[in-house]
């Protein structure tokens, strides 16, 4: 495991001192459902009956043309994005999960964030989807960088708009505007507000709170994880004990979960990192995961430092204008983006030799913070990275 991290001191120039069937409940009916997206995004379904109310039981919808076209350019209010927060374990019961599991698991060793959500399985067009509602503010940093960025998405939610995934976009031909009916307990229409990448397996509708309430979805149903600097096995099976049998309990570095970015583009900080990494031949992704870890905990603290650096990898402005990258290719080299930052990062140690290796690598380092303590630290978790990843 690789060790904390350690408070930011020294300086530097331009720098800051410093497969797996997933079971769900909807609306009455057990559902098991959910195979990653990669495989399609429907899996085969058990249903069970739980003698619900006559008032909850749904009706069913049959695949429907969608309605008119609605006003989607006003949404509701949503925080500013202020960090990335990768999930590395996904937990889903059977039933809402008891708030005291839900604090053992947040005190469990290295947990830094546990987000709870509700969600079940819904029909849409005809078809079973798996759906989470969220608070969009909150949700917003566990989903990858290029969905967490596009405040819009986050705004349609805000607004009680659904979001899904490109795949269930595509496949259940869904149209960004338009209303369709979505089949909980009730079936309210809901409108298209966008689709985005969630990297989450199975996953593919996120609802507003609001709209899941109303439609039955299971309170805290399911938990998200992150725990830096641990092997996602351990924290796999510390969250299993805590929660016992009947949990399905995911990796999401297994890469039989993952699921693919939008255009082909990295769908997470590990993948940036490696993909970054090949613009200097001899630079191991690990160093760049190691400084991302150090400098923001992988976008957890990428706020204005004390000596004005900013973004995942801590940038100076002034640094930025000559290291700055453009690498999700929008047209602007944004600081604040790990698109940009981390081939950025790429990019200045490059420039100081880092793709030799050898002492060359120690001294990139050292120049992106000059104290040797920080270098030590930078290439031991470059090595826990390599032992735990490749």
């Amino acid at each position: 495991m690789a060790p904390p991290s350690a408070p930011r001191t020294g300086t530097r120039p331009g720098r800051r001192r410093g497969g797996r069937a997933l079971p769900f409940l909807a609306g009455g009916i057990a559902v098991l459902a959910v195979a990653s997206t990669s495989g399609g995004v429907y899996a085969a379904l058990t249903t069970q009956k739980a003698e619900p109310a006559a008032s909850d039981t749904p009706q069913e919808a049959p695949p429907s043309v969608p309605g008119d076209p609605v006003n989607v350019a006003t949404g509701g209010q949503v925080a500013p994005l202020r960090r990335v927060v990768p999930p590395d374990v996904l937990a889903v019961g059977t039933g809402s999960i008891p708030a005291a599991k839900i604090k053992r698991i947040a005190r469990l060793g290295r947990v830094k964030d546990v987000m709870a959500v509700a969600g079940g399985a819904v029909q849409l067009q005809g078809r079973q989807v798996n759906a989470f509602a969220v608070d969009p503010s909150a949700f917003r940093s566990w989903t990858p960088p290029g969905t967490a960025k596009n405040t819009g998405l986050w705004e349609a939610l805000a607004g009680d708009r659904f979001v899904v995934s490109p795949a269930a976009a595509e496949q259940l031909q869904l149209t960004r505007g338009y209303q369709y009916p979505v089949v909980g307990r009730t079936m309210p229409k809901l409108t298209m507000g966008g689709s985005g990448t969630l990297g989450l397996p199975g996953i593919d509708m996120l609802v507003s709170g609001k709209s899941g309430g109303e439609m039955g979805l299971v309170p805290n149903v399911a938990l998200l994880v992150n725990a830096p600097g641990v092997s996602p096995a351990k924290v796999v099976k510390a969250v299993g004990k805590v929660l016992g049998s009947g949990t399905s309990v995911l990796n999401l570095h297994d890469g039989k979960y993952r699921t693919p970015a939008d255009g082909g583009r990295p769908g997470s900080y590990l993948d940036l990192y490696k993909q970054a990494a090949t613009s200097c031949p001899g630079l191991s992704w690990t160093v760049l995961a190691a400084i991302g870890q150090v400098e923001s905990d992988h976008g957890r603290n990428a706020g204005l430092s004390s000596a004005g650096a900013l973004g995942p990898m801590q940038f100076l402005p002034s640094t930025w204008k000559s290291f700055g990258v453009d690498g999700d290719r929008d047209g602007k080299a944004d600081i604040m983006n790990p698109y940009d930052a981390i081939p950025g990062a790429a990019k200045y140690l490059c420039s100081n030799g880092a793709g030799r290796g050898g002492k060359q690598l120690y001294t990139a380092i050292w120049r992106y913070n000059h104290a040797d303590w920080y270098v030590q630290k930078v290439l031991n978790l470059a090595r826990a990275y390599q032992a735990r990843y490749d």
